[in-house]
């Protein structure tokens, strides 16, 4: 009767890491309902709640690049024509460049990503409770990394069970039904996260997925400069249409070239 210790390993395991993503997904979620119902979201905003910080980059590169101050070429460089910039966003990527005013495209979205103005937009945003705050988005990237962890853990302990000497025909049979047990609680509970925490849990919270849709039907319905940029900021670079710029932010560099 080992495997009945083995069986009560397997429920324990993924009892505790279910248990833990559920917890982490209701803290998720956790925001008023009415929350952001009158806020009107910003380019810089929505960029974040759709693609957290590199999208705010891309979206102020693409913004500055559409307005003849930065020049994005389809080589993969940036360089700056107007060195004065707007908001602190521009003022970041200005910075990011350097006094030379050209610099390559990958690293300026990186290290603007990364910059106080960046941060303190995801500030606001959290405090608002518009988006997640960090350490609740790596809650439960952790949460679902553990369940997909018990699960293995039950199928280890499964076949381990079945190889011990002692259980034939139905009784095999009977050891693999309680061990299907544990192992269908992780795997329903994984498809739940799937469907239910995904779409909001990395960077927009509910209320701000749902500033996301209105703004998203708005871009839908019409086609000014304003509302393509809100585009880029919703869908990300996919959606720019002149092929040079979005080949200047697809190029990849090959290893023999300077």
């Amino acid at each position: 009767m080992f495997w009945v210790l083995l069986l009560l390993l397997a429920w324990a395991v993924a009892g505790t890491a279910c248990t833990r993503l559920c917890l982490a997904a209701v803290r998720a979620a956790a925001v008023d309902v009415h929350t952001g119902l009158a806020h009107e979201l910003t380019l810089y905003e929505a960029a974040f709640l759709s693609g957290g910080p590199a999208r705010v980059a891309e979206v102020t590169l693409v913004s500055m690049a559409r307005q003849r101050r930065l020049l994005l070429a389809h080589t993969g460089w940036a360089t700056v024509v107007d060195p004065r910039g707007r908001d602190d966003m521009e003022r970041s990527v200005i910075g990011v460049i350097g006094p030379e005013g050209q610099s390559r495209i990958a690293p300026v979205r990186a290290a603007t990503a990364a910059t106080d103005a960046v941060r303190s937009l995801a500030d606001r945003l959290v405090s608002a409770g518009l988006a997640v705050p960090e350490g609740a988005r790596t809650t439960v990237a952790t949460g679902i990394r553990q369940v997909r962890a018990a699960a293995l853990v039950v199928l280890a302990l499964g076949a381990t069970a079945l190889l011990l000497p002692g259980p034939t025909g139905m009784a095999r049979d009977l050891v693999a039904l309680w061990f299907a047990l544990p192992l269908t609680l992780t795997l329903s509970c994984l498809a739940i996260a799937r469907v239910e925490v995904h779409p909001y849990s990395r960077w927009a919270s509910p209320a701000g997925q749902r500033l996301l849709g209105a703004l998203a039907r708005r871009v839908n319905r019409a086609a000014d400069d304003r509302t393509y940029l809100a585009s880029v900021a919703v869908r990300g670079i996919r959606a720019i249409g002149e092929p040079e710029l979005r080949r200047a932010f697809a190029h990849r560099d090959q290893p023999w070239r300077d």
